[in-house]
Protein backbone atom coordinates (compact mmCIF):
# COMPACT_ATOMS: atom_id res chain seq x y z
CA UNK A 1 0.00 0.00 0.00
CA UNK A 2 1.05 3.59 -0.53
CA UNK A 3 1.42 4.19 3.22
CA UNK A 4 4.06 1.43 3.31
CA UNK A 5 6.29 3.08 0.70
CA UNK A 6 9.11 5.27 1.98
CA UNK A 7 9.02 8.39 -0.21
CA UNK A 8 12.33 10.19 0.21
CA UNK A 9 12.48 13.94 -0.30
CA UNK A 10 13.22 15.10 -3.84
CA UNK A 11 16.48 17.02 -4.15
CA UNK A 12 18.16 18.56 -7.19
CA UNK A 13 15.40 17.64 -9.63
CA UNK A 14 13.60 20.56 -11.26
CA UNK A 15 10.78 21.23 -13.69
CA UNK A 16 11.46 24.13 -16.04
CA UNK A 17 9.12 25.90 -18.42
CA UNK A 18 11.34 27.54 -21.02
CA UNK A 19 10.77 29.64 -24.07
CA UNK A 20 12.67 28.68 -27.21
CA UNK A 21 12.04 31.28 -29.90
CA UNK A 22 8.22 31.54 -29.74
CA UNK A 23 7.54 28.04 -28.40
CA UNK A 24 7.13 27.23 -24.69
CA UNK A 25 8.40 23.81 -23.57
CA UNK A 26 8.52 21.85 -20.31
CA UNK A 27 11.79 20.17 -19.28
CA UNK A 28 12.92 18.03 -16.37
CA UNK A 29 16.46 18.72 -15.15
CA UNK A 30 18.51 16.26 -13.09
CA UNK A 31 21.07 18.16 -11.01
CA UNK A 32 21.58 15.03 -8.90
CA UNK A 33 24.80 13.03 -8.84
CA UNK A 34 22.68 9.91 -9.51
CA UNK A 35 20.87 8.69 -12.61
CA UNK A 36 17.07 8.90 -12.46
CA UNK A 37 15.42 5.67 -13.63
CA UNK A 38 11.88 5.06 -14.88
CA UNK A 39 10.84 8.70 -14.70
CA UNK A 40 7.06 9.02 -14.79
CA UNK A 41 5.41 12.42 -15.17
CA UNK A 42 1.74 13.35 -15.23
CA UNK A 43 0.77 16.84 -16.28
CA UNK A 44 -2.54 18.63 -15.95
CA UNK A 45 -3.99 22.09 -15.72
CA UNK A 46 -6.84 23.18 -13.47
CA UNK A 47 -8.44 26.31 -12.10
CA UNK A 48 -11.55 28.41 -11.79
CA UNK A 49 -12.85 31.56 -13.37
CA UNK A 50 -15.69 33.63 -11.96
CA UNK A 51 -18.22 31.48 -13.79
CA UNK A 52 -16.72 28.02 -14.37
CA UNK A 53 -14.20 25.39 -13.40
CA UNK A 54 -11.60 24.63 -16.03
CA UNK A 55 -9.31 21.64 -16.41
CA UNK A 56 -7.18 20.08 -19.10
CA UNK A 57 -6.68 16.46 -19.97
CA UNK A 58 -4.17 14.54 -17.88
CA UNK A 59 -1.10 13.66 -19.94
CA UNK A 60 1.30 10.90 -18.92
CA UNK A 61 4.94 10.76 -19.92
CA UNK A 62 7.59 8.07 -19.42
CA UNK A 63 11.31 8.74 -19.69
CA UNK A 64 13.48 5.62 -19.27
CA UNK A 65 16.31 7.51 -17.52
CA UNK A 66 17.97 10.89 -17.09
CA UNK A 67 21.71 10.89 -16.43
CA UNK A 68 23.30 13.17 -13.80
CA UNK A 69 23.55 16.76 -15.02
CA UNK A 70 21.24 16.09 -17.97
CA UNK A 71 17.70 17.10 -18.87
CA UNK A 72 14.77 15.74 -20.86
CA UNK A 73 11.97 17.38 -22.81
CA UNK A 74 8.62 16.55 -21.23
CA UNK A 75 6.16 18.33 -23.52
CA UNK A 76 5.39 21.56 -25.32
CA UNK A 77 2.94 23.80 -23.46
CA UNK A 78 0.46 26.25 -24.95
CA UNK A 79 0.14 29.79 -23.62
CA UNK A 80 -3.64 29.35 -23.43
CA UNK A 81 -3.25 27.34 -20.19
CA UNK A 82 -0.99 29.80 -18.36
CA UNK A 83 -3.98 31.20 -16.45
CA UNK A 84 -4.44 27.76 -14.81
CA UNK A 85 -2.47 25.88 -12.17
CA UNK A 86 -0.07 23.74 -14.22
CA UNK A 87 0.84 20.63 -12.23
CA UNK A 88 3.64 18.18 -12.97
CA UNK A 89 3.72 15.12 -10.75
CA UNK A 90 7.15 13.52 -11.07
CA UNK A 91 8.09 10.04 -9.83
CA UNK A 92 11.38 8.24 -10.40
CA UNK A 93 13.76 5.67 -8.94
CA UNK A 94 17.34 6.04 -7.73
CA UNK A 95 19.00 2.71 -6.95
CA UNK A 96 15.59 1.06 -6.52
CA UNK A 97 14.24 3.70 -4.14
CA UNK A 98 11.18 5.71 -5.21
CA UNK A 99 11.05 9.52 -5.19
CA UNK A 100 7.90 11.54 -5.81
CA UNK A 101 7.00 15.24 -5.96
CA UNK A 102 4.35 17.60 -7.36
CA UNK A 103 5.55 20.78 -9.02
CA UNK A 104 2.79 23.38 -9.45
CA UNK A 105 3.15 26.56 -11.49
CA UNK A 106 0.43 28.85 -10.14
CA UNK A 107 -1.81 30.92 -12.46
CA UNK A 108 -0.08 33.66 -14.39
CA UNK A 109 3.40 32.77 -13.06
CA UNK A 110 4.56 31.73 -16.53
CA UNK A 111 5.35 35.18 -17.92
CA UNK A 112 8.32 36.79 -19.66
CA UNK A 113 9.17 38.83 -16.54
CA UNK A 114 9.88 35.62 -14.56
CA UNK A 115 12.36 34.16 -17.08
CA UNK A 116 15.93 33.54 -15.93
CA UNK A 117 18.83 31.91 -17.75
CA UNK A 118 18.94 28.13 -17.26
CA UNK A 119 22.50 26.92 -17.77
CA UNK A 120 21.70 23.30 -18.71
CA UNK A 121 19.22 24.34 -21.39
CA UNK A 122 21.18 27.38 -22.61
CA UNK A 123 17.89 29.27 -22.73
CA UNK A 124 15.64 31.35 -20.53
CA UNK A 125 12.96 29.69 -18.44
CA UNK A 126 11.14 29.46 -15.14
CA UNK A 127 12.74 26.95 -12.77
CA UNK A 128 10.56 25.25 -10.18
CA UNK A 129 12.33 23.41 -7.37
Amino acid sequence: MKKDIDFSPVKDVHVVIAKEEDVWKVFLINRNSNKLDNVMITSRGYGETKTETQKTSVLRHMIPYIDPGEYALVEPIDESVFHLNNEYWVSYFIEGKVFDKKFIFVPDSIVEDNLTFIEELQMKGILHD
